[in-house]
């Protein structure tokens, strides 16, 4: 099923006039954007969806080191595409007033995201799991809480730094009426699952599940 265009997220970067529908993503189309729409109407790296598909199935592509074919693939918050022929890489970003944005990376980020913790829980051996905002999760022996993002190599196929929600991080508030907005934290109150955030020259109260720490 596609979508259509007047109904897209308001947070897709595309022209709400054009062709009636849109491809919908293979997943919750309010966390990214489908591969498609990256690659002909943010990039224009082709005029319609066939030359896309085409350099798709050409395995010329790839989000997060992986080659992609898919074009409902969907390309979520930090996530990185390879375009190989060109050499170029990009990184999914926000927007100050919470669009998302393709920002141009160097290829030794490429290989590389961010994500936050959403879960944790210890199996058997004492060994944790970690369960990730982007659906990912990982068996690791670097010391993490809920809350706190994680450093993914792709390359390596592990978690490679942890970043502790804590007073003084850096953080980006990725939904909500904030979204796309960065800051520091100032003061945690978990016992209201908040955090009050220093944004500008504004503090700010914003839920810790709206907020993801970055480097």
């Amino acid at each position: 099923m596609h979508l259509k265009r007047q109904k897209v997220p308001k947070n897709w970067p595309i022209k709400r006039k054009g062709t009636k529908y849109v491809v919908r993503p293979s997943s919750n189309m309010n966390k990214g954007l489908p591969i498609l729409i990256i690659l002909r109407d943010v990039l224009g790296l082709g005029q319609n969806r066939r030359e896309i598909k085409r350099a798709l199935n050409s395995g010329s592509i790839m989000i997060n080191n992986k080659i992609i074919k898919d074009e409902k693939e969907n390309v979520l918050l930090f996530d990185t595409i390879t375009i190989i022929p060109s050499k170029q890489n990009y990184k999914l970003e926000l927007t100050e007033k919470g669009k998302f944005r393709l920002g141009e990376i160097d290829e030794k980020d490429a290989g590389k995201k961010i994500a936050k913790i959403t879960n944790k829980k210890t199996l058997k051996g004492k060994k944790a799991q970690v369960n990730l905002s982007d659906g990912r999760n990982f068996l690791s022996d670097i010391k993490c809480n809920v809350g706190d993002s994680v450093i993914i190599n792709f390359k390596d196929k592990k978690i490679e730094k942890c970043l502790p929600l804590k007073e003084k991080a850096k953080i980006i508030v990725f939904e909500g009426k904030h979204a796309g907005e960065e800051g520091v934290i100032k003061q945690i109150i978990p016992e209201k699952k908040i955090s009050e955030v220093l944004i500008g020259e504004k503090d700010i109260s914003i839920l810790i599940k709206q907020l993801m720490v970055v480097e």
